[in-house]
């Protein structure tokens, strides 16, 4: 896998609040091959660098709120959950519609990648809600015309979140004993550090890589 020959990658970011986006965030602006990042946010950043610029907007009128930039990647966090959305309709608006706005954003931007970490369940067509909407995002990025798009499927993430979320404090108790039955087949549901799908993310981001790649982190 080649990276990029220039000056330096102008990166967008969406989802810099989240966990892995918060990792993501600290390691391009560390990257000395990382010359720009703006950050897409809901809310306020408290963050501070000379090659970061945070954009607040509603997602909701994306394209209407981003002035004439140029980049050159999109990396995607978004990301929520039922309890948090508040019902199934708002969790698919963050997890389906919004990434599919900021890829169509991205693109009209000129960005030639587009890098969103799913879900190692993702599948379009599955009779599971979770599951369906997070194969819908990844259709509705994978049909624009990046020249590459990379889709990362990580399982349980690891890491402490701003916000806790019961249900996944309970799974990460239980990591030690997943692991002991995440082997072959399985092996891409064995819990892996938001910081680790963090810096595929950045690693993706240099690379020159062409096509529709789908990542699994397997330990």
């Amino acid at each position: 896998m080649g990276v990029r020959q220039q000056s330096g990658t102008r990166v967008l970011l969406a989802g810099a609040t989240g966990l892995v986006g918060g990792y993501c965030l600290s390691q391009l602006l560390a990257d000395d091959d990382i010359s720009q990042v703006l950050v897409l946010t809901r809310r306020h950043l408290a963050r501070a660098h000379p090659k970061l610029t945070v954009q607040i907007v509603d997602f909701e009128h994306l394209r209407n709120q981003v002035g004439p930039i140029e980049v050159d990647v999109a990396l995607c966090c978004l990301g929520t959950t039922h309890r948090a959305a508040g019902s199934p309709e708002a969790f698919a608006k963050v997890d389906h519609i919004y990434v599919a706005e900021l890829a169509r954003l991205a693109a009209v931007r000129g960005a030639s990648c587009f890098v969103l970490v799913s879900a190692v369940v993702a599948d379009a067509s599955s009779p599971i809600f979770y599951n369906r909407i997070k194969g819908r995002a990844e259709a509705a990025v994978s049909e624009l015309h990046f020249k590459a798009v990379h889709l990362l499927r990580p399982s349980l993430l690891l890491g402490e979140r701003a916000q806790p979320r019961p249900v996944e404090d309970w799974s990460k108790q239980m990591a030690p004993f997943w692991l002991l039955f995440a082997w072959g087949p399985f092996s891409a549901y064995r819990p892996v550090p938001a910081e680790t799908v963090a810096a595929k993310m950045v690693e993706l981001a240099k690379s020159d890589q062409e096509g529709i790649h789908i990542h699994y982190f397997k330990g």
